[in-house]
């Protein structure tokens, strides 16, 4: 299946748990209170920024593992920088994948989006041991990496496929490959994170009918579901359906609870709407066909602008200034 060959909706999680938190709306505010909240946790012992982010503590090796999970493990949880886990990747080529991937999702974290595309990419196509398998499974499963879906949308991510994937996809966008992260994202089950991510992609590349199919039927009933809905408008109004685009819209502000930035984006969208509609209105071909209350209207400012002239004219030969 190719990132286009979808009939159906694809947001519609079955699962009785997922990976995802809450959504982050981010805002240049919220932005830099993250930072002070980052470096007050950073002065109080938290765990150092620069590190893989970790829910709660970081596991401790239970009974008496090899050599390369020792070094695996210590490379994954106390490395600032992508190096030592290639490093300890190329010295066990049977964990080599697994440190690959972890790299990229640091590399990710620092935002250094060409490296972590090589990096996650190079891990995705290098086969692991059993042992690496094990491990990932067994001590991985609290690590998070926060993912950017769509313009200032993040969601945090469990380690799995998916917040491989989407980083992935993340980063060939930030690159400029955008059409390989399209196809990053095909594979992901349904869900409403990998199902914004994937249409904000195929927004940006014209595929708008896609997007339209893709969230077919989609109610507001949380943030990511708002601004799913504000790319479905988007793509309707690019394809002239400003009807249906206007209901879109109208269902992304019917929840109070909605956030503020997505509530002012979809009132914006909607103007947007309106002065569509009304340029449309102004057909050229209705000028011809007359039209008497513009013209009157027209008529009167031209008389207006006439008599102003007459009255600074008359000004002047008074010796006004």
């Amino acid at each position: 299946m190719t990132a286009g060959d979808a009939a159906a909706p694809i947001y519609r999680d079955t699962r009785d748990l997922t990976p995802f938190g809450h959504a982050h709306l981010r805002t240049p505010v919220r932005e830099l209170a993250d930072g002070v909240g980052g470096l007050i946790h950073g002065v109080l012992g938290g765990r150092d920024a620069a590190l893989i982010s970790v829910d709660g503590d970081v596991p401790r090796l239970k009974r008496l593992p090899g050599k390369a999970a020792k070094a695996v493990h210590g490379a994954i949880f106390t490395s600032r920088e992508p190096e030592r886990l290639i490093t300890v990747g190329r010295a066990h080529p049977g964990w080599a994948g697994l440190c690959y991937i972890m790299a990229g999702l640091l590399a990710y974290k620092h935002r250094s989006y060409l490296r972590a595309s090589e990096l996650l990419q190079r891990g995705l196509s290098t086969r692991n041991d059993d042992d690496a398998n094990q491990y990932a499974s067994t001590y991985l499963s609290r690590v998070v990496t926060r993912v950017e879906l769509a313009e200032r949308i993040e969601v945090p991510v469990l380690f799995g496929e998916e917040s491989v994937f989407l980083a992935l996809a993340h980063s060939l966008r930030e690159t400029g490959q955008t059409e390989a992260a399209l196809e990053a994202l095909a594979a992901l089950p349904p869900s409403l994170p990998s199902a914004l991510a994937r249409c904000a992609v195929a927004h940006s590349l014209g595929r708008d009918r896609e997007v339209v199919i893709w969230t077919d039927g989609l109610l507001n009933s949380d943030d990511l579901s708002a601004a799913l809905l504000l790319v479905r408008a988007r793509s309707l109004r690019r394809l002239g359906g400003h009807s249906r685009a206007q209901e879109t819209l109208k269902e992304v502000l019917r929840r109070r609870k909605t956030d503020l930035m997505l509530r002012n984006d979809a009132l914006t969208d909607s103007a947007l709407l309106v002065f569509d509609n009304g340029r449309k209105s102004l057909n050229p071909l209705g000028w011809l066909r007359g039209r008497p209350a513009e013209l009157e209207t027209f008529e009167v400012i031209r008389k207006d602008v006439e008599e102003r002239r007459l009255w600074e004219q008359d000004w002047k030969q008074l010796g006004g200034d």
